[in-house]
């Protein structure tokens, strides 16, 4: 159950890392949680000595740690992001040997939820652009199921007990799927994208048995297609033709398995230019012949 602090609660954590705790690719040096007063002195002066910094000088950290601002509000600036306003519901991603400062305002205070970590895992996720100095400050709201995740790790990390990291390494990617996948949603809500994006995508399976143009599609929506494209990529993980061609082929399969149909019926019904286009694409996006996934979804049913 997660902690209830008030607006004087300070708690934070800082915990030993051994070499097997290493070994496991993720793990967390610290935990905290403060609630700074409106007009109080900021950082407060019990962190330790890598971790205390003047506000105008600022720091640069060995791990990557995440804010969250559940009050307040304050500023933040990088090497590479410049000054920026950070309101409740935004969260900073700090990256390690990185230069940066933070603050609140003084006539506001706030409360921040931190934690700090390193390793493999989280470096591959950076490598492969999950997460990116160009985008320091995330936009996620008031989340009560973050703000339990920080409470949580801070109850684990006061308990200590045997394997604590390996269960605070899962705290933080679970923070860092739930951040990730709120701040995402949040982009696509700005000016009705996602309603865009989800309007083609039911166009596209109410016409599955027809074929669509992106370009086309664009147009009805009354968008460029250019940015059509790119929005829907990240939207959905697919460009619109690639997503289109993918809802042709779970309709398939699900033909294949579902009907007595031949594959050339099939084929003829989702309108495929021939029969042979439909057989070579399907064993191309599958590994299975048409007739080779209906025997194996029918488990072992030799029916053509």
């Amino acid at each position: 159950m997660a902690k209830n602090y008030n607006d004087l609660g300070v708690e934070f954590k800082y915990l030993i890392v051994n070499d097997m705790d290493r070994k496991f690719g993720l793990w967390v040096n610290t935990v905290g949680f403060q609630a700074i007063q409106p007009n109080s002195p900021y950082p407060i002066k019990d962190h330790p000595s890598g971790y205390y910094f003047n506000i105008q000088k600022g720091r640069v950290l060995h791990e990557y740690q995440i804010v969250y601002i559940t009050k307040g509000r304050g500023l933040f600036s990088s090497d590479s992001t410049s000054e920026r306003q950070v309101c409740k519901g935004r969260l900073m991603i700090l990256f390690p040997d990185q230069w940066h400062t933070y603050q609140p305002l003084r006539q506001t205070g706030w409360n921040e939820y931190y934690i700090g970590f390193q390793g493999p895992i989280i470096d591959n996720l950076v490598q492969h652009s999950f997460l990116s100095k160009e985008n320091q400050i995330l936009e996620v709201g008031l989340n009560e199921d973050l703000v339990s995740l920080f409470s949580r790790a801070l109850e684990i990390a006061a308990t200590d007990k045997i394997a604590a990291q390996q269960h605070l390494s899962g705290v933080v990617l679970h923070i860092l799927g739930l951040i990730l996948s709120i701040s995402k949603g949040k982009i696509f809500e700005i000016g009705d994208v996602g309603q865009k994006i989800e309007q083609a995508k039911i166009i596209m399976n109410e016409n599955v048995f027809k074929d669509i143009d992106a370009e086309e599609l664009a147009m009805k929506l009354n968008i460029s297609y250019s940015w059509f494209r790119k929005v829907f990529k990240d939207y959905t993980g697919y460009a619109p033709a690639k997503y289109f061609q993918e809802l042709k082929l779970r309709k398939a399969k699900q033909l294949l398995v579902e009907t007595s149909n031949s594959v050339k019926e099939i084929s003829f019904t989702l309108n495929y230019n021939s029969t042979e286009h439909f057989f070579a694409l399907f064993k191309k996006h599958t590994g299975f012949t048409p007739l080779e996934y209906r025997s194996f979804g029918r488990g072992g049913d030799d029916e053509k």
